[in-house]
């Protein structure tokens, strides 16, 4: 029974054992920066100093996504975001 219990306490402290520290020069959250012109607002989300997607709100019609195409500086276009950001609190103290 002891053990059982042992155990059951090591299990539950190994995910804070092995939890990232994130510094200060990476984030995980991006930084979004906005700008308009005539014809559309552009909101341009970057992470740890790259570009990962440029969200384009046009005046008229449905808003797109701009992501880096695989090997390239070119961007191709989404229909939906590609930003995997986790928006939940696991721990609070």
């Amino acid at each position: 029974m002891k053990k059982a219990i042992l155990l059951a306490g090591l299990l539950a402290l190994a995910p804070v054992a092995h939890a990232e520290v994130v510094t200060d020069t990476e984030t995980s959250e991006p930084e979004i920066s906005i700008s308009h012109d005539g014809e559309a607002t552009y909101y341009e989300y970057t992470i740890n100093g790259q570009v990962r997607e440029i969200k384009v709100v046009p005046k008229v019609g449905k808003p797109y996504y701009l992501v880096p195409a695989d090997g390239s500086d070119e961007f191709i276009r989404a229909d939906k975001s590609q930003l995997l950001i986790p928006k939940w609190v696991i721990f609070r103290w």
